[in-house]
């Protein structure tokens, strides 16, 4: 069977790969099964029951859910069968931009996951004319249940309905509109067909390396990204495609019992989890006391040496990876066969440590606009610190000034209602580009240096690259977030929002009394000062027009709910320089 349309594929997966655990999610803390054959004969009762309501091939639904869930899925199938163009938003957007997005797509119904998001839409739903209807996952009392939809379609004398409007639904057709949350200005529509992501999940396979001797039927994939991430998407549809069970994660904050309950062979991350998962092992170990304490070290010291990845040789690496590294990797169920990592740059030396300690991470690299992967590393062909080698259908063309321009069947069709910028993204010869500098070396592996619009050059016209630096500072267990600025000023400097939990116990070893809460431990000049001494190492690495010369260290914890981070929990620069524009002054007063 060939695979043109995104529903193919589960109708591929029932002919392949039959099994009873396609989709897991937990209900009141039990796991519920959803098999193959009944997830496609919910998606079918999904189907049926928009066509009563009146809905079209063409007009647009909304999903909205706070964790990943089985109904989902259910909603996603039953919607791309019939022509119908989903439009997945993320939850952690403010009524403003729920306004915007339903308006501007012209939403007719919305179902979404629980109480709290409904009040939001709620707040809004008067603005939006279009608007017809919101359905809930969860049971919320007065309000309207998607089981309403699911059994308006349980008879199913319409399924041959269904069935004619799938056979008109073309590969080049609209699947999605997905709004991407920019750091700057109002969310925009990305559009893209069933081609543009059926390439790319074709595209990406071969990249997914399979266990030998594991048979399909015991493979298990834990997501917990956002589904409504392309990222996490497109994975949804090539594990589907492979035959593995997905199972989804409550939270993140339950990662850590989901990741023990479920012993998953894959995982999808991206790189500030990374980042959580080892300050954590770094936690424990450190904090071990004793001898336990001293293997840890010794065994973090052996590995962190290592240059490049390979299996542990010499009766030392062995020792170590039997007394340290075997937990780190039972703490993530002890089955992983691999990490994929994507949605910003992973540190090399966090990832040249996992890797050693074999737990092998693939990274990616990629946009909403590319459906998303545009390059990423496999067994085999790993280069750590670039971003593997491009994808066999995408071509990547380097322009003169290192922004990386691609090309390719992934490639979206446009902005939707917003020809002009769509025009903007493309070069002369058809190239998206996609704002990123990067080169690809000899051996053709691509490699990504900063983000172009995110560069900055100082007054003495010497270029900075702020993410660069970042990641560099950010290895430092005391800093939770930095952003590097500077633009036009003589020199770089940098706000530091600290890791407060590490900040306290650092303070208790020492006996410093630096205040409990992140205002008062962000005025602390013992932890200042300390800080200062992470940023010394850090310039070692740097240019000297690079340095960071001074910092201020910011009273309060920058995330998505302040408006601060984006849903991908990338850095809102133009937002953090103006909510801390006073500590901004202050590192520049002196250098009028």
């Amino acid at each position: 069977m060939t695979i043109k349309r995104l529903f193919d594929i589960p109708h591929y997966a029932l002919e392949t790969y039959p099994k009873t655990d396609m989709f897991v999610t937990k209900y009141q803390g039990e796991w519920k099964k959803t098999s193959t054959q009944e997830f496609i004969n919910e998606a079918n009762k999904i189907s049926r029951g928009l066509l009563k309501l009146g809905i079209k091939p063409g007009d647009k639904i909304a999903l909205i859910t706070t964790n990943s869930r089985t109904e989902w899925a259910i909603m996603d199938l039953g919607l791309s069968q019939i022509g119908v163009v989903s439009v997945p938003v993320y939850p952690s957007i403010s009524p403003e931009d729920y306004e915007f997005i339903f308006t501007n797509a012209e939403i007719k119904y919305c179902f979404l996951s629980d109480k709290d998001l409904l009040n939001k839409v709620t707040k809004v739903k008067h603005n939006i004319p279009s608007l017809q209807g919101i359905f809930t996952f969860d049971n919320v009392s007065g309000a309207a249940n998607w089981k309403e939809v699911l059994d308006l379609g349980e008879d199913d004398s319409t399924q041959i309905e269904v069935e004619d409007l799938s056979n008109t639904i073309n590969s080049e057709d609209l699947a999605t509109i997905i709004y991407t949350s920019g750091t700057t200005g109002r969310p925009k529509g990305v559009m893209l067909t069933h081609h543009n992501i059926v390439s790319n999940v074709l595209g990406s396979i071969p990249r997914i390396p399979k266990k030998k001797g594991l048979d399909y039927k015991d493979t298990r994939v834990l997501s917990f990204l956002p589904i409504c991430h392309i990222f996490e998407r497109m994975l949804f549809y090539l594990f589907q495609y492979n035959g593995f069970s997905i199972y989804f994660a409550e939270s993140i904050e339950k990662m850590g019992e989901n990741v023990k309950e479920v012993k998953p062979h894959y995982m999808s991350v991206v790189p500030r989890l990374v980042e959580k998962v080892y300050d954590k092992i770094y936690a424990t170990g450190s904090s071990a006391g004793g001898l336990k304490q001293k293997i840890f070290f010794w065994a973090l010291n052996l590995i962190s040496k290592k240059k490049t990845v390979s299996k542990p040789s010499g009766l030392q690496e062995i020792i170590a990876d039997k007394l340290v590294f075997k937990k780190w990797r039972e703490g993530l169920g002890g089955e992983i066969i691999t990490l994929v990592s994507g949605s910003a740059a992973l540190s090399t030396r966090l990832n040249l440590m996992f890797q050693n300690a074999g737990i092998p991470i693939l990274e990616g690299y990629g946009l909403t606009e590319t459906s998303p992967v545009i390059s990423v590393n496999a067994f085999g062909k790993m280069k750590i610190g670039t971003v593997g080698l491009p994808l066999d259908n995408v071509q990547v063309k380097i322009q003169e000034d290192g922004e990386i321009t691609v090309k390719g069947p992934s490639i979206f069709k446009g902005y939707f209602k917003n020809d002009e910028m769509t025009k903007e993204v493309f070069t002369e010869d058809g190239y998206f580009k996609t704002g990123d500098i990067g080169h690809i070396d000899s051996d053709g592996f691509l490699q990504i240096t900063d983000r172009k619009k995110e560069m900055f050059k100082t007054s003495g016209g010497k270029y900075i690259a702020p993410q660069t630096i970042e990641n560099l500072a950010k290895a430092s267990k005391f800093i939770e977030q930095i952003m590097v600025v500077g633009d036009g000023e003589k020199m770089p400097t940098a706000l530091i929002q600290p890791d407060f939990e590490f900040a306290k116990s650092w303070a208790m070893r020492n006996n410093l009394s630096i205040g409990s809460t992140p205002q008062e431990i962000a005025k602390s000049k013992e932890l200042k000062e300390r800080i200062e001494k992470e940023i010394d190492n850090t310039n070692e690495h740097l240019g000297n027009w690079e340095k960071i010369k001074k910092i201020e260290l910011t009273p309060e914890i920058w995330s998505i709910e302040t408006g601060l981070l984006t849903p991908t929990l990338k850095l809102k620069r133009k937002a953090i320089k103006e909510k801390f524009i006073d500590l901004y002054n202050k590192m520049y007063e002196h250098h009028e």
